[in-house]
């Protein structure tokens, strides 16, 4: 049972509370899965789907990566599958744009891309935990190549604009100066006797034997300048060789500084599991294992076909759609639809009324992303940061630095920002221009290369997005509870898949899992009807 404690004693579930502080988010694993934020992926292997119907025929809308592995699985299994995609390309959010790449978003604004050939900028997913099996297994079985995606660099940044005179700050300082400074706390309560009540005497002995090797205490716990220190955040003066000058230790930032700043708060960032290294990225761009999926299902798959309605009967389905102003309709036994929440609920579609309301409650979340190119790779060649993530108080609130091609000299793209919530509606309502030149201002202040480096740009505000507007479906408070279950159902011969209808929403995992599930399902179904 937990209180307020009244007494000088600190449990065991506060002690290790205090730990997972200053250990890390694995300390905190049980919260985050209760939380949803770091569900393990349910997959177990490739699905099998035995006794198909001869003759059975499945309509698959949207080419997506949940309609992609629908459409692949169910042709495997012997149905008869004709996919219909909004894009004159396959992938959806995993969308991948290279030089030469055009995109109009809503209110007509165009862009064009003009990155270097071998450079490129994710717009939607962009990096895959090793915990998500299925996107992986995908990734194996169809021969993708993976490179690791560096999302934390000790050496990267961390910025905010009120603090420390608003010069970034190395990760690896306020990383090191955090912990330090938190054990040594810890090893005073420890010494004195407020943890008797809860940890033996030969546990205390370990704990404070710990607490000073994690910390990098002094022989009497104290986090001061030393080698041991600086070991871990950097010297002043670094080691050399020669007849250069002694290496000098650096001066810890002071737990007041740090906390005062805000700047901790970006540190539990690569302790989430989703974020654990090693994560994965596709060699050449994220869209590669959507591509690969394609490849296996392409003579089935029917591109610039707008959806605008979906009926059904007692025996089949009529899906009413336009291309190239054409309208025409496809028929079919049964439907699995891909079609993200934003856009299905602005449509007319047969379903029963709970499915309907359940269409109709989920918003969908903003984001937006700038993909900017430079000059020369700065980042590496001045500051010795290769990969990883920077953090900034800013309105672009990260900046990602490309994980592969390190050392190559010419151009090279970084993420510029990356921003959801209600600062992303804000900016989404820019002009492209103005989005990439906001992101260059506020970019200068982490670096001041980017004026004179910035050489060209892309930006993606979600909402603008034509087959989605929004990024990911973002379940209010209460919603998944009332609609969850009614989303994942087969409403008489339709069925929904997407990311949208998983647990692990926002990830490409979700959106393979739900797909899965689905046909699973759907199959029985079919089979029993038969």
């Amino acid at each position: 049972m937990s209180g307020t404690n009244t007494n000088n004693t600190i449990s065991r579930r506060d002690l290790l509370a205090m730990i997972g502080k200053v250990a890390g988010g694995s300390a905190m694993y049980g919260a985050m899965h209760t939380l949803g934020f770091a569900e393990e992926s349910s997959y177990s292997g490739p699905i099998r789907l035995d006794g198909a119907p001869k003759g059975t025929t499945v309509l698959i809308l949207g080419a997506g990566i949940a309609g992609l592995v629908a459409a692949l699985e169910l042709r495997n299994a012997g149905y008869n599958v004709k996919v219909l995609e909004y894009n004159n390309r396959a992938g959806g959010r995993a969308w991948t744009i290279r030089g030469g790449d055009e995109y109009t978003e809503l209110g007509g604004a165009k862009q064009k891309c003009e990155f270097d050939k071998g450079l490129y900028f994710n717009p939607g997913p962009w990096r895959i935990p090793t915990h998500h099996y299925g996107i992986l297994d995908y990734a194996r079985r169809l021969k993708v190549p993976l490179e690791p995606f560096i999302q934390t660099n000790y050496n990267a940044l961390i910025h905010s604009e009120n603090a420390f005179g608003g010069k970034p700050q190395r990760y690896r300082h306020v990383r090191a100066d955090y912990a330090g400074h938190v054990t040594e706390l810890l090893s005073k309560a420890v010494n004195k006797g407020s943890l008797d009540d809860s940890v033996s005497k030969e546990d205390k002995e370990m704990l404070l034997e710990s607490l000073r090797e994690w910390g990098a205490l002094d022989k009497d716990s104290r986090y001061l300048a030393s080698v041991a220190t600086s070991r871990r955040r950097g010297f002043e003066v670094p080691m050399a060789g020669g007849l250069a000058p002694d290496p000098v230790p650096s001066k810890p930032i002071s737990l007041t500084d740090i906390l005062q700043s805000g700047v901790w708060q970006a540190l539990s960032q690569g302790e989430e599991q989703d974020h654990h290294a090693n994560i994965f990225q596709p060699v050449g761009g994220m869209d590669g294992i959507a591509q690969a999926l394609y490849r296996q299902v392409a003579r089935l798959v029917k591109f610039n076909a707008k959806v605008t309605k979906i009926d059904q009967g007692p025996r089949g389905v009529t899906v009413t759609y336009t291309e190239g102003g054409t309208v025409q309709q496809a028929k079919a036994d049964w439907c699995v639809c891909t079609i993200p929440l934003s856009i299905l609920s602005q449509m007319e579609i047969t379903v029963s009324q709970p499915m309907q309301e359940a269409i109709q409650a989920i918003p969908y979340e903003a984001a937006v992303k700038v993909g900017l190119q430079f000059k020369r790779r700065f980042w590496e060649q001045d500051e010795q940061i290769y990969g990883g993530i920077s953090y900034t108080s800013t309105p672009l609130r990260l900046i990602s630095y490309p994980s592969t091609d390190y050392g190559k000299p010419g151009k090279g793209v970084l993420l510029g920002c990356y921003l959801f919530g209600p600062n992303a509606y804000e900016v989404t309502a820019m002009s492209p221009r103005e989005r990439i030149n906001m992101a260059v201002h506020y970019g200068a202040k982490l670096h001041p290369q980017y004026p004179k480096e910035f050489d060209n740009g892309m930006s993606v505000g979600w909402h603008r997005v034509p087959f989605i507007n929004g990024c990911f479906a973002n379940y209010p408070k209460g919603m998944r509870e009332k609609h969850y279950k009614t989303l994942c159902s087969i409403d008489g011969r339709i069925v929904l898949a997407g990311e949208h209808a998983s647990r692990l929403f926002a990830w490409q995992e979700g959106a393979v899992l739900s797909a899965l599930d689905a046909i699973k399902r759907l199959h029985a179904k079919i089979k029993a009807t038969v």
